[in-house]
């Protein structure tokens, strides 16, 4: 067809398909990586490579247009193309009444020229009410001259990026702003929201969590140096400075240890805070400090910290009235799905507006392991699915028969277009017009292309239009790792998808089916290596749950938005509908959780750009074996049966292939970083777990290679969050029976942590008590520490640790926590001392730091020293004197950071150990 139409673009039928037009690739990538190179260049290198660009492309220019007028001049006998030599036209174009030609949905019987109905003394190709022209000039010249077009273009949007982002850059550095950060200057700041405030994810730093911390992303509007309203410092100065606003809510009531708690004053203030809309202005005092990284979109970070409470924003200026109306129908949303399921509730609201605050980091987790995390995000997709349910299925928007919604309630075409225009525009009002949106309206707007018109040959420019607009317009986007996820993605789906699914299709498999697969397909193939260098990690189970979680994207979207519509007019309703989406929302989330549980779900890779290209170099060369093994099925079958394997990971032949876990283990020193995560064998799948770690994914993916699935018992030492803070990844999917704890109720944070987790699955709580003893299948133990009474000894949570004192198989293993020297004296003094000596397996006390009592090494005289801390921990652990001090017992000495994971096998008359 293509062929025949006369245009090397082939004709205008809406379902035809031809070469696919990339002039406007070349200029769009020339402006992204303009962009990027210059938004931190100095402004003297700016104006020199725009002068240049500009220069050069003049002189192509010049050089094409002397070229182009230098041809028309031959042409003919030297007169002009479009005229005689009277100068009157020689055509002119058909009159009002002249019949005009039918378009057809169908090509003719006879040749295909793209024509129908004409005379047959009219050349093909040709329109009617034409006479002949001049054909195109398809010379060699003519061709050096479009090349030439397309230099200048490349150079000219090259220029006009690199513009742009010189004045983005220069408007970053510019202003009182980064100077006060570079001074560490205490300021208060007049602050324009510009995202809607969310609570920072808790991190382990040490032995502590994070502070409870609110982050907002904002424009200071003016600043004074010192105090408040710079009654102390200088008078406020106008100015206009991307900043990041951290908000440390956790004031002192919070810290105390009988104050207010979590739940007390601080929480208040950062509900307060919370509850804040882009767009509002408010007053605040705090300390501005440089970026942490260089090449970022904000001037600034300004730490707001709250003592009792003061923290309360001051607010200057209300948000707009499109703001307050986002911010009702979000609030409408989460009030509709209050009632819902945990998963539901957390999900429906982050799907179709992106508002991700009540996601766990549990199910945050599993999102990522599974490469689901784009259903999180605000998505092109969103947008596409809701134009897709208003104009009809794919291919038939332009078509009497198109079945969308808007015809069937009889709307007309342009009218349906109007309305598409509207609902992007409030798509984009609601989910806030940051980047991150316009950018998923962009690339949403050009997959409704593609189901509106079935044409692929046009939807490559019109992409590459996209990204040369919005980085033109957001020169900070050409450097966004999201950005380029989501055009690498759309053009998987333009490009690779079609090819992929109708290959499909030839060898048998169904369209629906086919379709899907090679879309999920193409995405991953694309996005992985981009997605290798965040994460440093690939997924070996995203095309699966992709594919599993796409027949419930669509109706959840559609169901979520139908309760963000009607949330604030008729709250029942609403309920009803955030009900029925609850039920493919928690498919997806238990396709996210199954995924992420599965041992091989992912394998590590090198998280750099060199890694992302050995993963595109791997993923080409599976691609290229993929086309010859789809034309054998029993090799097909035999591949898809190792990878099955190879996710699945059957504990019996992961033993054998990998020799982890060594045959008889008795325990299992997780390698969780700095932290504590040690695994009892009690038979059968079987563990006692004592201590989480700091990382809920490390210690769950220690246990699941071990094949643990039933905990009786898990025991927490203390209340440190390098020994509790993994706690979710040790329940998650196990049967567990109770959670042991010391007496000694500090942090207060992380016990009441403990207790909310305990408390969400029906876990119950225990106290560990010196002198308690328990027994499990081979295994037996018993509390030598702490003591029923509270002894002065235990000035803090590390000196009052549950120590034990375990046996199983003959091997007697000493596990003494975190144990300070003024404990572990005591504990030599105490009636559990006679049981002390002669032990096999110690397991060192506080990640063997310095602070180690010399008496009780020597009494204790283990066979094997076993210590867990993390690699380049900044503590210097494990200290060189106490691995000296273990070693001069006698001791073998093991340790995390360098052997991995460690496991302990045998009896007790030969010990075996061996690292992962």
């Amino acid at each position: 067809m293509h062929a025949a139409s006369g245009s090397r673009l082939g004709a205008s039928h809406p379902r035809q398909e031809g070469p696919v037009d990339l002039r406007l690739v070349p200029p769009a990538l020339a402006a992204w990586a303009t962009a990027a190179l210059m938004l931190d260049a100095s402004p003297r290198l700016v104006g020199c490579v725009v002068l240049v660009c500009v220069i050069v492309a003049g002189v192509l220019l010049g050089g094409w247009g002397s070229r182009a007028r230098g041809g028309r001049a031959s042409v003919g006998g030297g007169l002009p193309p479009d005229g005689g030599g009277d100068g009157t036209p020689v055509h002119r174009e058909r009159p009002s009444d002249a019949p005009r030609d039918r378009p057809t949905d169908r090509p003719t019987d006879g040749p295909v020229d793209g024509s129908r109905g004409r005379s047959p003394g009219r050349a093909p190709g040709r329109p009617r009410g034409r006479t002949p022209g001049p054909a195109p000039d398809r010379t060699p010249g003519a061709r050096y001259g479009w090349s030439r077009m397309t230099g200048a273009a490349v150079l000219l949007c090259a220029a006009a990026a690199g513009s742009s982002a010189g004045l983005h850059g220069a408007d970053l550095r510019r202003g009182p702003v980064p100077v006060l950060a570079r001074e560490y200057a205490t300021v208060t700041a007049e602050v324009e929201l510009t995202s809607d405030p969310r609570p920072a994810r808790p991190r382990v730093r040490g032995n502590h969590m994070t502070p409870d911390s609110v982050l907002i992303e904002g424009e200071v509007r003016s600043v004074a140096s010192g105090g408040a309203g710079g009654a102390a410092g200088t008078a406020a100065v106008a100015t206009r400075a991307p900043v990041l606003v951290i908000v440390d809510v956790r004031g002192r009531e919070s810290e105390g240890r009988g104050g207010g708690g979590p739940a007390g004053v601080g929480r208040g203030v950062r509900q307060e805070w919370l509850g804040l809309l882009p767009s509002t202005r408010v007053r605040v005092t705090g300390r501005l400090a440089p970026a942490l990284t260089g090449g970022d979109r904000i001037a600034a970070v300004l730490r707001v910290r709250d003592r009792g409470g003061r923290a309360v924003p001051a607010v200057v200026r209300e948000p707009s009235a499109a703001q307050r109306t986002a911010g009702r129908l979000r609030a409408g949303l989460r009030d509709a799905t209050d009632g819902l399921s945990a998963d539901a509730r957390a999900l429906l609201p982050g799907l179709v507006v992106g508002d991700t605050s009540r996601i766990t980091p549990e199910l945050d987790e599993a999102f990522k392991e599974t490469d689901l995390a784009h259903t999180l995000a605000v998505s092109g997709s969103n947008l596409t699915i809701m134009l897709a349910l208003l104009l009809g299925p794919p291919g038939l928007a332009q078509h009497v028969e198109r079945r969308g919604l808007a015809p069937r309630l009889g709307i007309p075409l342009r009218t349906t277009a109007l309305l598409g225009g509207a609902l992007t525009l409030g798509f984009v009002v609601v989910c806030r017009p940051d980047p991150s949106v316009l950018r998923a309206a962009a690339c949403g707007t050009v997959v409704l292309l593609a189901l509106a018109t079935g044409r692929r040959r046009s939807l490559i420019p019109a992409l590459a239009t996209a990204v040369l607009l919005l980085v033109l317009y957001d020169p900070w986007l050409a450097r966004s790792y999201g950005f380029l996820l989501s055009v690498l993605a759309t053009g998987a789906l333009l490009t690779l998808a079609p090819r992929w699914s109708a290959a499909l299709r030839r060898r048998g498999v169904p369209p629906r089916l086919a379709e899907a697969l090679a879309a999920a397909g193409a995405a991953q193939a694309l996005c992985a290596p981009v997605v290798a260098v965040l994460s440093a990690r690939v997924s070996l189970v995203a095309v699966p749950c992709n594919l599993l979680v796409e027949f419930a994207v669509a109706p959840a979207t559609v169901l979520g938005f139908a309760t963000l519509a009607t949330a604030p007019w008729a709250m029942p309703v609403a309920k009803a509908l955030a009900w029925c989406g609850s039920w493919p929302a928690e498919w997806i989330a238990g396709v996210a959780r199954a995924g992420a549980a599965l041992p091989g779900a992912g394998v590590d890779w090198p998280g750099s750009w060199g890694g992302a290209l050995l993963l595109a170099v791997a993923t080409l060369v599976a691609v290229l074996l993929g086309r010859r093994l789809v034309r054998r099925p029993w090799l097909c079958a035999a591949c898809a049966a190792l990878l099955l394997l190879a996710v699945v990971r059957p504990p019996p032949l992961t033993r054998v292939l990998t020799g982890w876990p060594p045959p008889g283990w008795r325990l299992v020193m997780c390698d969780v970083g700095q932290g504590d995560a040690t695994v009892l064998a009690a038979g059968g799948g079987t563990g006692v777990v004592v201590d989480a770690g700091p990382d809920p994914a490390l210690v769950d993916r220690c246990l699941t290679r071990l094949g643990v699935t039933r905990i009786p018992l898990v025991v927490l030492t203390h209340f440190h969050a390098d020994h509790v803070a993994g706690l979710p990844g040790v329940l998650r999917g196990r049967e567990v029976g109770a959670i042991e704890t010391t007496g000694f109720a500090e942090p207060v944070d992380q016990v009441a942590f403990v207790r909310r987790e305990a408390e969400a699955r029906g876990v119950p709580l225990l106290r560990a008590v010196a002198g308690e003893r328990r027994r499990l299948g081979p295994l037996d133990w018993e509390v030598l520490w702490p003591p029923a009474r509270q002894v002065p000894e235990a000035e803090g949570p590390n000196d009052a640790s549950v120590t034990l004192l375990v046996r199983s198989a003959g091997i007697r293993m000493l596990l003494l926590g975190d144990l300070e020297p003024p404990a572990q004296q005591a504990l030599a003094r105490s009636p559990a001392a006679a049981r002390l000596g002669g032990v096999d397996v110690l397991k060192v006390a506080h990640h063997g730091s310095a602070y180690q009592d010399p008496d009780l090494l020597r009494a204790v005289a283990p066979r094997l020293a076993l210590i867990s801390a993390g690699a380049d921990n900044p503590y210097g652990h494990p200290a060189p004197g106490t691995v000296a001090a273990l070693r001069a017992t006698g001791a073998v000495v093991l340790r995390t950071d360098r052997d991995g994971a460690l496991a302990v096998a045998g009896t007790g008359t030969e010990l075996r150990v061996a690292g992962d």
